[in-house]
C-alpha cells in the first residue's frame, strides 16, 4: 500500500523475501517493510527499528516459511494468505497473515497514509547491482518465467482491495508492467468467478538477460 508519490511517498509492505544480507540464509522468510520520506532515512524491515507493532505471539514477522512450492507439480503449491487493511477508528493498518492478525503499522508513522491509500501493488521484485557489469543472476519467484504457468511460475491470485466499507471486492481492471521482461516476466488473467490473477518471475541473468 502506498499514499502520495515524490520525497513524501507513504509505503507499508509485506509479503515473502529471499536476503541474505539481512538474515544471512537464503530461506524465504515472511517480512514487513515501511516508510514515510520514499526510503530516503524511515522505516527498515521487520522489527529493526520501532514502527510496525507486532500483537502475535504466535507469528513472528521475519519468521522462515518452511512449507514451500514443489516445481513442476501442481499438487504441491502452496500460498501465503495476507491481508492488509486499515481501522477506520483507530487509523492503524492491520496486517493477517492466514487467520492470524500479526500487528499493525501505527497511524502516527504516515501523512499521506493516515487516511487512504492511492495505490495498491502486488508483484515481486529484486535488487540488481550488476555484479561484473552484467544483470544479476537473482531468481524472482521460482526462477520461471510466468508463460510456464501453474506449478512452474510464482503466482498471486484472489486479488482484493478493501473499500471505504470495510468490505473486501475483487481489484478489476489491473494494470501489468514488467521492467526487465527479458530477466523476469508477468501474465495476467480472471479466472471463473471473475478474480484476477498473475504469473510472474524469471531467473535474471540469461542469453536475453546478460
Amino acid at each position: 500500500m502506498s499514499g502520495n508519490f515524490g520525497t513524501d511517498l507513504n509505503t507499508v509492505e509485506t509479503g515473502w523475501q529471499v536476503y541474505p544480507e539481512l538474515y544471512g540464509d537464503i530461506f524465504p522468510r515472511f517480512f514487513v517493510y515501511w516508510t514515510n520520506d520514499s526510503y530516503q532515512s524511515t522505516g527498515c524491515y521487520n522489527l529493526y527499528c520501532s514502527g510496525f507493532v507486532q500483537t502475535s505471539n504466535s507469528v513472528a514477522v521475519g519468521t522462515t516459511i518452511t512449507t514451500t512450492s514443489t516445481y513442476n507439480d501442481t499438487n504441491l503449491q502452496y500460498v501465503i494468505r495476507i491481508t492488509v487493511w486499515k481501522d477506520q477508528k483507530t487509523g492503524n493498518w492491520w496486517l493477517r497473515l492466514g487467520s492470524t492478525v500479526v500487528g499493525y503499522w501505527p497511524q502516527f508513522l504516515f501523512s499521506n497514509l493516515a487516511s487512504s491509500a492511492t495505490i495498491v501493488e502486488f508483484g515481486g521484485e529484486i535488487v540488481n547491482t550488476r555484479p561484473s557489469g552484467s544483470h544479476t543472476a537473482t531468481q524472482m519467484g521460482s526462477g520461471h518465467f510466468a508463460e510456464e504457468g501453474l506449478g512452474r511460475a510464482a503466482y498471486i491470485r484472489s486479488i482484493r482491495v478493501v473499500d471505504s466499507n470495510d468490505a473486501l471486492i475483487p481489484a478489476t481492471n489491473l494494470s501489468y508492467y514488467a521492467e526487465a521482461p527479458n530477466c523476469y516476466d508477468i501474465q495476467g488473467g480472471v479466472d471463473d468467478s471473475g478474480e484476477s490473477f498473475f504469473y510472474f518471475g524469471g531467473p535474471g541473468k540469461n542469453a536475453k538477460c546478460p
